[in-house]
């Protein structure tokens, strides 16, 4: 997956319900106000508890959780560019904003760490 986190909140972009392997996720959450989630740790904290398995999921992640895998197996190839461009941004705030949480989603879903490492170069905001 280029951009992971349809991995972890990848879908906070929303990735759903899994279709043939030609078909994109569907789009249906793809409105998300990832910056108001981002922003709000009430807000935030249930997706990632859900994805970590230690939570409840609302529907929304709950699909997510179910397509996190393939999204990093493929590469996000049946994200729509809406979901790429969203998990872009909730793996850039997770790496700097997020650790702990970043690592325990990498532990979970990358315990190799055959995807994360490129992201993590790529997305790290460097201390000036």
């Amino acid at each position: 997956m280029k951009f992971f986190v349809v991995f972890c909140v990848l879908f906070l972009a929303g990735v759903a319900l899994a279709r043939p392997s030609d078909e994109k996720y569907t789009d249906r959450y793809d409105n998300v106000n990832l910056d108001e989630v981002l922003s709000n740790k009430r807000l935030l904290g249930p997706y990632i508890k859900c994805i970590l398995d230690q939570g409840k999921c609302a529907p929304d992640a709950k699909e997510l959780k179910e397509h996190i895998r393939d999204a990093l197996e493929t590469e996000c190839s049946k994200c729509t560019e809406t979901q790429k461009d969203g998990t872009r941004r909730v793996i850039k705030h997770l790496i700097n904003h997020e650790e702990e949480s970043w690592n325990q989603l990498n532990a979970k879903y990358d315990p190799e760490r055959k995807y994360t490492v490129k992201y993590e170069k790529e997305l790290r905001e460097v201390s000036a």
